[in-house]
């Protein structure tokens, strides 16, 4: 992978980190626990939790364990980003996303002791989640379709 696209990933991943500790920052100065307050009628709103587990709150309160999976996440994500034979942009962008979604999801664990979670869709029975899963997510969907439709054709 040529330096620039590097850089491009690299920069991908910082703009994630910065817009969820970014969020988290807004939503922790103005809310206090529990505040739920609608952004999009119908749709969206602000909901300030805190979650000392991962998704849906499972493992609540194993730090040690988060913090070993965070950076085993890490390494592997880095290492695939970072290896010349995969080249793909949608794999690459994929990975990029999960990256900055866990490094802002690892920042709340290793300052706070657990990760801050605020994004509800009203229009579903869903988790309230924060930018940095959502990037996670679409980074997983990204890397699946890659894998699954245009792996075999690189």
């Amino acid at each position: 992978m040529k330096r620039a696209k590097q850089v491009l990933y690299l920069v991908i991943s910082l703009l994630v980190v910065i817009a969820d500790q970014g969020l988290k920052n807004y939503i922790v100065t103005n809310f206090k626990i529990g505040d739920e307050h609608t952004v999009i009628p119908g749709i969206l709103s602000f909901t300030y939790l805190q979650n000392d587990g991962a998704a849906w709150n499972i493992f609540s309160g194993q730090m040690i364990l988060f913090y070993l999976i965070s950076i085993a996440a890490i390494a592997v994500v880095v290492y695939y980003l970072f290896n010349p034979k995969y080249k793909n942009w949608l794999f690459d962008t994929g990975l990029a996303l999960v990256l900055g979604g866990i490094i802002g999801n690892f920042i709340d664990r290793l300052h706070l002791k657990y990760v801050i979670d605020m994004l509800q869709l009203d229009f579903v029975q869903f988790n309230i989640f924060n930018i940095a899963d959502s990037a996670i997510t679409v980074g997983i969907v990204l890397v699946f379709i890659y894998l699954i439709f245009m792996s075999e054709k690189d």
